[in-house]
């Protein structure tokens, strides 16, 4: 639950806030322009590659290819609020 914004904002609460808006993060642009509002499914898709949902995105993270994991951690993401 919270927690300092230092590679990325926290996400304990991500689920149904809008990209780019946690208080305290130096968020690119494309993710303040790209006004998501995260859902299991936004999140599912985003997690496969980051920068190509979201282009010019600064997310320095290469995504997860295999479905299950993404699931999972879609899973483990919901449960903890």
């Amino acid at each position: 639950k919270g927690g300092n914004a230092k590679q990325g904002p926290p996400l304990y609460g991500v689920m149904g806030r809008t990209s780019g808006t946690y208080e305290g993060f130096g968020y690119s642009e494309a993710n303040k322009n790209a006004a998501i509002v995260w859902s299991d499914k936004h999140m599912y898709e985003y997690l496969v590659n980051p920068k190509k949902y979201i282009p010019g995105t600064k997310m320095v993270f290469a995504g997860i290819k295999k479905e299950k994991e993404r699931a999972d951690l879609i899973a483990y993401m919901l449960a903890q609020g």
